[in-house]
């Protein structure tokens, strides 16, 4: 017995033992065995609630009262107050049968406002972010604003920025929301460097690109701040030049930004592949549909077998032979590029799959963005309409012909499926930005000395797409003034019609002996006839007055001293396939201009007048140019205006004064001009080893011309007809006011009453 007295005392020792931590927790976990007992909820009391109604509250709980006590109910119950963002904390307990709900709600924004931001205006930052007043605050809704914010300086170059969210309490649970920025210094570009680039230099490789080293000159400009968007165009720049000049495998393979550790500045290094460097192989037309036969498309391949591999040449001749197909009435076509690349000869043979396309149309185009353009302003620029069959290089060609209109910050395509499988929509979204523009000038030209500009022009005026400007220049021996006003789509049709007032008052004491005022008015239209070739008509009516005229002039100027009337109607003829109007590397243009006045006023002639050039780029950035002009003007039953004559000199013959080769006054050195012209230039243009982005490049030239047949003449007048030459060096400076020329020429072949002239400033393109 007492063995067993003595194992039940033990055992009830070592059971009260066990038992000990759980009567501790007993108390502790009370609630807990209460919800976890299946009694049923007879009421549920909310509290807490102050702007949400309690029905509200239960609206968002898994149980209803009847219910039996569930706690994973009552888990999802707590999780779907939380989810609402309404509560900043939410707490669930048993109080008898009664489920009780304490809710502590989140505060509601009284005002934002933003504190510290210097380099960015309070609306930018209120488009970012996404809390507004009246609405319930939460963490999660600050937290994402503050990395809106982040990112919105980041996109601006600013990496060193912080944002410190601050809540100032105020009556009735609310809140005013601040956001202190430090902006700090904007981080900037120290460094870009290449590697793996075998062919071309880094400092070309950095023309290429958008982003910028810093240096002092860009001051203006904020392509030398870090900024990861440009940097992805970067990538893609570089990718379009190297495909474009052969390099048919290039890749840029990483693009690395590093931050100083000081956080001001980036050193960015792109690591490229260039790959082997191809030359076109055959290319033909593979014609897939009845009645096409590839002999109508022999035309559309201009590259040559032998001739370095081009994307941008491929994407060109897919775009044309889609166009030729369609004009041939084939509506539903796909042109696919099929390549055969030779790696061992380093050649692509391309042959272009022309298959039917699947019969899709243009259900629907949508447009957004557009605040101040009009709809129809866009719409008009589309190559497709609604219920035209689908066209993925018209849309291209659309796409590119909004960017060109200059009103738009951003142009956004997309398609996306219609109401039917054989339907699509087209989505454009586009970004306005300003059109409006003043602009001040100050310069120097030879022709008419110092200048002073002053120009005012909206290029989408009442966001109809039509042109109003008005100018106003000023200079030592010229002062004009011009109001112009130009409707791109004039009757609806592409038509680009407007009109021009303008007076000018021109000093010729220097070269001719008199002071000439015109004033005057002009009606013009013009319209495409191909992607290439374009027809324009004019009607000017100018009043001109001689006056001034030296008493020791010419008898010939002194003759026709005094005022004319001028009705003149002119054609002009213009086909151009240059690469690029401002800065031609590749192509040629012709131009054919007739003009005939006497239709009414006191003038009566015919005038032409061919000019054309020809671009060759010989290596990057090296391009030869070749350029003329002729012209030829005869008086109707009288003689020629001296008004209308052609001189030559200045511009169109350097190393020569304006006016300063051709027949002359020898007695009185006044040039009269002659009646017929031609000149010619020999142009190599070079870069000069400065950054791209300052637009300076070099050019050596020689210029050729002559003008003659003067009538009437005189004891004393010259008109040798013979031929001038000049050659020499010069550079071009593609300033903010439009191109800046210096010449240096030398004449090689003149007459001895010409007038010299070694160094020349000038405004403008030459041809």
């Amino acid at each position: 017995m007492g063995r067993f007295q003595r194992f039940v005392t033990g055992s009830c020792f070592v059971v009260a033992l066990c038992a000990f931590p759980y009567a501790g927790m007993a108390q502790s976990g009370a609630q807990t065995v209460e919800l976890a007992q299946t009694s049923v909820v007879r009421e549920i009391k909310i509290e807490g609630a102050q702007r949400v109604d309690p029905e509200t509250v239960k609206s968002y709980l898994l149980i209803r009262e009847g219910d039996e006590f569930d706690n994973r109910r009552l888990d999802r119950s707590l999780k779907s107050l939380f989810a609402t963002g309404l509560f900043a904390d939410v707490s669930v307990s048993r109080a008898g049968d009664t489920l009780v709900v304490k809710v502590l709600e989140n505060p509601v924004i009284n005002r934002i406002a933003f504190e510290g931001n210097d380099k960015v205006e309070d609306d930018d930052l209120e488009a970012e972010v996404t809390l507004r007043p009246r609405v319930i605050y939460t963490r999660t809704k600050v937290q994402n604003d503050v990395k809106r914010i982040l990112t919105l300086y980041r996109r601006k170059g600013r990496f060193a920025v912080s944002v410190d969210p601050k809540i100032i309490q105020l009556p009735q649970n609310r809140i005013d929301l601040v956001f202190e920025i430090s902006e700090g210094s904007l981080t900037q570009v120290e460094s870009i460097r290449f590697v793996g680039n075998k062919t071309y230099s880094d400092r070309r490789l950095r023309e290429v690109i958008r982003t910028r080293e810093s240096d002092w000159w860009r001051f203006l400009s904020k392509d030398d701040s870090y900024d990861p968007d440009r940097i992805t165009f970067d990538r893609e720049l570089l990718r379009r030049f190297y495909l474009s000049d052969g390099f048919a495998d290039f890749r840029v393979t990483s693009a690395l930004a590093e931050l100083t550790p000081d956080r001001e500045d980036f050193f960015i290094t792109f690591t490229v592949d260039e790959g082997t460097r191809y030359t076109f192989g055959k290319l033909e037309v593979d014609a897939r549909l009845r009645g096409l036969e590839k002999e109508q498309l022999a035309d559309i391949i201009e590259v040559e077998e032998g001739d370095w591999y081009d994307i941008t040449a491929v994407d060109d001749i897919v775009d044309n032979l889609t166009n030729r197909v369609g004009e041939l009435g084939h509506a539903f076509v796909n042109v696919r590029p099929r390549v055969n690349r030779d790696r061992e000869n380093r050649t692509i043979a391309i042959t272009f799959e022309i298959v039917e396309g699947p019969r899709a149309f243009v259900e629907r185009i949508d447009i957004s963005g557009n605040i101040r353009t009009l709809d129809k302003v866009i719409r008009r620029e589309f190559q497709i309409v609604e219920g035209d069959a689908f066209n993925s290089s018209k849309l291209r060609r659309s796409r590119q012909r909004l960017e060109n209109l200059g009103f738009f910050e951003k142009v956004e395509m997309e398609q996306v499926p219609g109401s039917a499988p054989d339907k699509a929509v087209v989505k454009v979204e586009v970004e306005e930005k300003s059109t409006g523009s003043i602009s001040l000038g100050a310069g120097f030209s030879s022709s008419v000395g110092i200048i002073g500009d002053i120009g005012i022009t909206e290029d989408n005026l009442l966001g109809r797409g039509q042109r109003l400007a008005l100018s106003l220049q000023v200079a030592s021996t010229q002062s004009q003034i011009d109001l112009s006003f130009t409707e791109p789509y004039f009757l609806d049709r592409e038509i680009r019609a407007g009109f021009d007032i303008f007076h000018v008052a021109q000093d010729f004491q220097d070269s001719s002996s008199f002071d000439l005022d015109r004033t005057g008015f002009g009606l013009r239209a013009g319209y495409p006839i191909t992607n290439h070739l374009r027809q324009d008509w004019r009607y000017r009516l100018t009043h001109s007055t001689i006056g001034e005229v030296n008493s020791n002039s010419s008898t010939l100027i002194q003759e026709i001293e005094g005022s004319t009337l001028k009705s003149e109607v002119s054609h002009t003829v213009h086909y151009d396939r240059r690469d690029s109007v401002a800065r031609p590397t590749e192509g040629y243009y012709a131009t054919l201009e007739t003009s005939v006045a006497g239709l009414g006023g006191d003038v009566n002639s015919f005038r032409n007048v061919l000019r054309g050039g020809h671009y060759y780029e010989l290596s990057d950035q090296w391009v030869f140019a070749l350029g003329g002009r002729i012209g030829y003007i005869v008086g109707i039953g009288e003689d020629v205006d001296l008004l209308d004559r052609f001189h030559l000199g200045g511009d169109n013959l350097r190393g020569f004064e304006s006016r300063g080769a051709g027949p002359r006054d020898t007695r009185t050195d006044d040039a009269l001009g002659g009646e017929w012209i031609y000149t010619g230039i020999a142009e190599l243009q070079f870069p000069v080893g400065l950054p791209a982005e300052l637009g300076v490049s070099g050019r050596l030239f020689t210029d050729i011309g002559s003008t003659g047949g003067l009538t009437p003449t005189n004891s004393t007048t010259v008109d040798s007809g013979s031929l001038r030459l000049s050659s020499g060096v010069g550079m071009t400076w593609s300033s903010p006011f439009g191109p800046l020329g210096i010449d240096f020429g030398i004449p090689l072949i003149e007459e001895a009453y010409d007038k010299e002239e070694l160094f020349r400033v000038n405004f403008g393109t030459r041809f």
